[in-house]
């Protein structure tokens, strides 16, 4: 057993440690056949020519920034809160791992406006190549996922429209390799709460054409970034967005000070803190008239691609967990026998696929479909939820291994549990699926989609269902009706899921298995079990068909 000493009592075969090959080690490209089916019908022509980064880009993920992960885990950021004089300079000192998988992330940044530019030549779709980037960096550490992309197209896109024209440019300078380059952050909760906006506290003072900020935010996650967009009140009590730099227009250090880094459950990657502004510079990120709000309504669309972007972690980890679960079901025996040959675990092995593709298809329509304005709610509901029940199931399928920390699922349960609360927790994301049926209409956009998508009896019944379930929300009373937002949203969530996998099954790229799993998840969702909860069903086991699409070990 190589340079490990062997006990005793290591007679049994069951004690070959090196058969336990996890995620870690493995190209996650070249395992994830449901990555490779997304991507060969999203990039159409182009796949030629991007296969090639994205077979590297599998082998960097799986290797140096899943290595590194564990690392920054184990020795998470540290404040220095004074230099030696005594002068606060509030530094997040970032561990050596981090900046290691930083540095190789950057030099192979998918989302670089250079990398697009080399994609559209060659016919390849630089969102769906984003997504897949994405994708892959949120199975080996959220965490840094966001540290590399939190808010940044928020910062570039409202600091293009608003900025004075100098600040503009120290934007574009710090962005110049992407969105996930500069390192940008949101402020927005405070001790009050994070969504009630007429709670917020932080106040903005005119100075010139800039502002100066002093309040305390909560919650700042990747606190050590270089550019943030703050939330704070006008004087005459409208709420605004304004950017704030790490360093004033002169050079100097702005009123930014970190009073604590966040003990956290998970995601120890990206430094979370709070950070108190005392007279920060700023510059209002709203149009003509600071009252108009302008600057609000464009973040708070903004907030939408965010959403998506916890969409992607969520089903990152999911996708994570089920890797991990069926490498070990695969080589752990009990009972005289593999994990992978046990009816049960069969079981809880192959209905985790299904939800994983179902997730995974529906994140990927809301990066590389049609702009849905009630996609990023309903997908987020779905996807981020998802990541903690996969891999609360991992931990399970692991046993007692599961819950110790040099196993790599412990951590994917602690850190996916952030998910379904950034951005909004499932009740704020009901809240705007209301806000846009009523404001926007937006579910007859929504209803049409999955009608150009489904293909059997079930799914079409479905969908008018859930037009007809929709029209009885609305004649509710206000009270009643909001409190049953949930259910209707997880029934759109349903539908939409169901739809989008027949609509794959349709694409002709993989034998039919798409269908067997567009089947399974429309039977698990969209049909009544009857008195006997399914028992009396034809006794069948799609397992091998699949795994074999799913993970290739």
């Amino acid at each position: 057993m190589g340079r490990y000493l062997v006990e005793p009592f290591d007679h049994s075969d069951r004690y070959a440690t090196e058969r336990y090959q996890g995620a870690e080690g493995r190209n996650w490209w070249r395992c994830d056949p449901t990555l490779q089916l997304l991507m060969r019908r999203r990039l159409g022509d182009g796949y030629a020519w991007a296969e090639p980064h994205l077979d590297r880009l599998g082998a960097l993920m799986g290797g140096l920034v899943a290595r590194s992960a564990e690392e920054t885990d184990r020795n998470p950021p540290r404040l220095e809160k004074y230099d030696k004089w005594g002068r606060d300079v509030s530094q997040v000192v970032m561990p050596p791992s981090f900046h290691a998988a930083r540095d190789a992330l950057m030099a192979d940044n998918f989302t670089s406006p250079a990398f697009a530019e080399q994609a559209r030549a060659h016919g390849a779709d630089p969102a769906a190549l984003g997504a897949a980037w994405t994708y892959l960096l949120d199975q080996a550490d959220i965490g840094m996922g966001c540290a590399l992309g939190t808010g940044g197209d928020m910062v570039v896109s409202l600091a293009e429209k608003h900025a004075p024209a100098d600040v503009r440019d120290r934007v574009r300078e710090i962005f110049a390799n992407g969105f996930y380059s500069g390192e940008a952050a949101q402020m927005f909760t405070e001790r009050t709460g994070g969504s009630d906006l007429a709670a917020l506290e932080t106040a903005a003072t005119p100075a010139g054409d800039a502002w100066l900020l002093t309040g305390l935010k909560w919650f700042a996650s990747n606190a050590n970034g270089s550019a943030f967009v703050v939330l704070a009140r006008l004087p005459e009590g409208a709420v605004a967005p304004f950017l704030v730099l790490w360093e004033r227009r002169d050079g100097s250090r702005n009123g930014v000070r970190i009073r604590r880094l966040k003990d956290k459950l998970g995601t120890r990657s990206v430094a979370s803190a709070e950070v108190e502004f005392t007279g920060a510079e700023a510059f209002l990120l709203a149009g003509p008239g600071s009252g108009s709000g302008s600057g609000l309504g464009t973040m708070m669309k903004l907030t939408n691609a965010s959403r998506l972007g916890v969409a992607m972690m969520g089903v990152g980890v999911a996708r994570r967990a089920l890797v991990e679960s069926i490498c070990y079901a695969a080589a752990r025996e009990a009972f005289g026998r593999p994990l992978i040959e046990q009816p049960l675990t069969r079981r809880k092995l192959g209905e985790l696929i299904v939800e994983v593709e179902a997730a995974q298809a529906m994140v990927f329509d809301g990066h590389t479909g049609p702009r849905l304005r009630l996609g990023p709610a309903l997908i987020k509901l779905r996807a981020s939820r998802l990541g903690v029940t996969a891999a609360s199931d991992a931990i399970e399928v692991h046993g007692g291994n599961g819950y110790i920390e040099q196993w790599p699922v412990a951590r994917l349960l602690r850190d996916a549990q952030v998910n379904p609360i950034w951005e909004g927790g499932d009740n704020i994301l009901c809240l705007d699926v209301r806000r846009a049926m009523e404001k926007e209409q937006a579910h007859l956009p929504f209803l049409a989609h999955l009608r150009t998508l489904a293909t059997s009896d079930l799914v079409r019944t479905r969908i008018e269902d859930l037009a007809k379930a929709v029209e009885a929300w609305s004649s509710l009373d206000r009270a009643t009706a909001e409190a049953r937002l949930y259910p209707l949203a997880q029934f759109m969530a349903d539908v939409y899921a169901a739809a989008l996998l027949e609509d794959q099954a349709g694409w002709g790229l993989d034998d039919d298995r798409k269908a067997l799993v567009a089947r399974l998840y429309a039977e698990t969702h969209l049909t009544d079990p009857g008195p006997l909860r399914g028992l009396d069903r034809p006794a069948t086991d799609p397992f091998d068909t699949l795994l074999a699409g799913a993970v290739t070990l």
